[in-house]
């Protein structure tokens, strides 16, 4: 496994973030078979799938709106939304 396997899911896991309707975030992580088809490396997958703190992710991606100003974009809100999922995996996730 290596920092590009990280990268990749990163991406990957920052492509699902969507935002739907008023500023609601959609964010499901797939299952570990979708997540192999697209090309990620299976050991970062597995680490992910079994991470302790990955419930506590989705969650906190898909509460940003609540940090947000009212004032913010929903595309604003989308980068942040993103951005926690950054934060998280280079935080949390060990090489």
């Amino acid at each position: 496994m290596q920092p590009e396997d990280l990268r990749g899911l990163m991406e990957y896991l920052q492509d699902l973030v969507s935002v739907s309707g008023s500023r609601t975030i959609v964010f499901e992580i797939p299952d570990e078979r979708t997540m192999l088809d697209a090309g990620l490396h299976a050991t970062v997958v597995r680490q992910l799938l079994s991470a302790p703190w990955l419930e506590q992710m989705v969650t906190d991606v898909r509460e940003t709106p609540d940090f947000c100003s009212p004032e913010e974009t929903s595309a604003q809100v989308l980068q942040y939304a993103r951005d926690v999922v950054v934060e998280y995996l280079r935080k949390r996730f060990v090489l």
